[in-house]
């Protein structure tokens, strides 16, 4: 099978922990043992979250003479996460048939998402600070469960740049990590590539990938067990599987579930191929329908 997995921010780090250089190595130990039996008789390709990673990043520029812009923040952490990630998955299944590809993906530069940023970056912040932090740096904030957090524009992925490159890699037997944080978002404009501020939804960008590079299945993996209905109440259920249009009709958080279920069905209605949502420690069960939640048209 030719196999997308998509690495939700829990493989680097959870909620409340330090972004530590040893705490996110460790994670992503634990990812590349769960990500290994994939890679026996399969064609892998690895896609990552980075949202705690840029807005560090980006906290620690503005502190500097000026702050670096989103577009290069974004390809820093590909290179971070893409390296520890490559490292710690060639110790398991050897570094020869492991590389990371620094990735761009266009996007529209009349995008809608520009005029409305929503996209969650770096730490929570308790309200007072989130809004002296907005007043001082010119943040865009929103809630983040019972915290805040500093919102970006989030444009929907059009095309990914490096993509013949990746598909060489993918045939020449090489197990691929790319498309880190969805991607560098860079326009187009006359016959040349230019970067913007934003931060691409990881989720559609592993979906586009993974309908562009003809995968057979798309895994959104994180640190819940499945996509459940009524989540956080006593009549909550996990969902086994569900269709592309009863996705459409879940509500589920827009910070959390929903864009994955979204990318989901997606890719599903796109490809006719299945996705699947689960827990990345059992990546395997997951995708071979012993657990999660699959997404398919039948």
């Amino acid at each position: 099978m030719r196999i997308v997995a998509a690495l939700g921010g829990n493989a680097l780090l959870r909620r409340g922990e330090r972004l530590d250089h040893d705490v996110q190595r460790a994670h992503l130990a634990q990812a590349a043992r769960a990500l290994g039996p994939l890679a026996e008789g399969n064609e892998l390709v690895i896609t990552h979250g980075n949202g705690p990673q840029i807005g560090m990043l980006a906290l620690q520029t503005s502190t500097a003479s000026g702050p670096y812009p989103l577009d290069v923040l974004g390809a820093e952490t590909e290179g971070m996460i893409g390296y520890l990630l490559e490292q710690e998955l060639g110790n398991v299944i050897g570094s020869e048939r492991v590389v990371t590809v620094l990735t761009q993906v266009i996007v529209a530069v009349d995008d809608p998402a520009f005029r409305a940023p929503a996209k969650p970056i770096g730490p929570v912040y308790g309200e007072g600070e989130a809004h002296r932090l907005a007043r001082e740096r010119g943040w865009n904030i929103a809630r983040d469960g019972a915290k805040w957090r500093r919102v970006v524009a989030s444009p929907r992925p059009c095309n990914i740049v490096e993509l013949n490159t990746i598909r060489v890699l993918i045939d020449a037997g090489v197990i691929v990590i790319c498309a880190g944080g969805g991607g560098v978002p860079v326009v187009r404009e006359l016959n040349r590539l230019r970067g913007v501020e934003a931060v691409v939804d990881k989720d559609l960008t592993a979906a586009l990938l993974a309908r562009d590079i003809g995968a057979d299945a798309l895994l959104l993996l994180t640190d819940v067990d499945a996509v459940y209905a009524n989540f956080g109440k006593a009549d909550a259920r996990a969902l086994r599987h569900v269709t592309p249009a009863e996705a459409e009709t879940l509500a589920l958080p827009a910070g959390s579930m929903r864009p994955k279920v979204a990318a989901a069905a997606w890719f599903a209605t796109q490809t006719g191929h299945y996705a699947c949502i689960g827990a990345l420690e059992h990546a395997a069960d997951v995708l071979h329908g012993r657990g999660g939640t699959s997404v398919a048209r039948q």
